[in-house]
Order: C-alpha cells, then structure tokens, then sequence
C-alpha cells in the first residue's frame, strides 16, 4: 500500500510497514487524537461505554458506522487497543494493497498492529469522502484517506482508499473485512530537453 521512503528501512519493508498498519484504519473527518475528540463533540453523545447504538437520540444505521469509523481510526492513531478491539469483529479479515496474504483474526493483526505501531510517532490520518450504505444487518463503507507520521525518525506521508464491511452484532457495528491500498504517487514530470543549438552556416572558403 505505500510507496514511502528509506532511512532504516530499505524501501521494500517500509512499503510493507505502512501496510500493515494502514489496513486497520483508514464527510471530512480529521481524527487526529485532537481532532478525535472534536468529532465525538459533534456527535450526538454515546453512553461512557463509547457505544454509539445506545445513544440519548437514537442513530441511524449509517451514522452508528460512521461512528464506529471515526472511533477506530482515533483509537489507531492513539494506540487504544481495547477500544479498536470493539470496533473489530475477532474474526476480522484484513487484506492490503501489497502482494502478501490477508490477516485472519483480530489476535493475528494485534500483534502486528503492536510491533509496527511502536515505531511510529506524531500519527494522522484525515477521512473524506466516505460513502456509507446498509443492507439489513450487513453494511459497508468506502472512504479516502490522507496520512502522515514519523517512523523510525524518517517523515512519512501517503494517500490511498479503504473499504471496510460492517456486520450488526448483539446491536453493535463491527468492522468484519478491511481492504485499504495506497494510491500511486504520481509521476514526475521531466523537463523537455533544451532544443539543440543551430549550427551557424558554413563559410565560403576564399578564392
């Protein structure tokens, strides 16, 4: 999913970091660990347990997943496991965007999401353009992210998309497959080469 830059790392395993970590995140949100709490203030107020279904004013459907995103995203960022445990479902399937196999099980991407999330520092990842809908108890949502963090001391910034299938459980959203890639960077553009220098005419040799 990435296409990130060396420091420590040979370009190979950063691109495989950054994908690893990013299948588990990823209306414009800013869910930064400030800006996540901003978002819960917009919401409409969930019980203390964080649990948007059980809310004062009932939610919809939509905007309990929509709920449920910018809740995992902020608990990705901040490294909360217990509250990214909640929004997974433990037989969670996580697929990327890297020629590597998916991970089966909220227990298999855990101790990935550990190892590679002690690397990283000052982590965000901004949501836009989700597009959510359900179908009974089975609801999905795709959305574009733009992230940025330090990791190994080396600045590190990417774009791409993610798709993420929710299933209703015990009247709870839970993310049940999450499919994010990272979108090519585009390429350069190359100057055009300077045009090659006319040749002065030749002179007439003298008689």
């Amino acid at each position: 999913m990435w296409n990130h830059h060396g420091g420590c790392f040979a370009r190979g395993t950063m691109h495989r970091i950054f994908l690893l970590l990013l299948v588990s995140a990823l209306s414009l949100t800013c869910v930064s660990p400030a800006a996540a709490q901003k978002e819960k203030k917009k919401k409409p107020d969930a019980s203390s347990s964080g649990d948007a279904s059980k809310a004062p004013i009932p939610l919809t459907d939509e905007q309990q997943i929509d709920y449920t995103l910018s809740d995992m995203l902020g608990a990705w960022q901040i490294g909360d496991i217990e509250k990214l445990h909640k929004d997974y479902g433990d037989d969670v399937a996580m697929v990327n965007g890297s020629w590597a196999p998916p991970i089966f099980g909220w227990t298999n991407y855990l101790a990935i999401y550990q190892q590679q999330r002690a690397q990283m520092q000052q982590v965000r990842m901004d949501r836009l353009n989700t597009y959510i809908k359900v179908s009974g108890a089975v609801g999905w949502a795709c959305y574009q992210w733009d992230f940025q963090a330090v990791v190994d001391g080396q600045q590190m910034k990417s774009q791409g998309q993610t798709t993420v299938v929710l299933e209703k459980r015990n009247n709870h959203w839970v993310i049940v497959l999450n499919h994010t890639s990272v979108a090519p960077k585009p390429a350069q553009a190359v100057p055009a080469s300077a045009p090659p220098e006319q040749q002065q005419p030749a002179k007439p040799a003298p008689r």
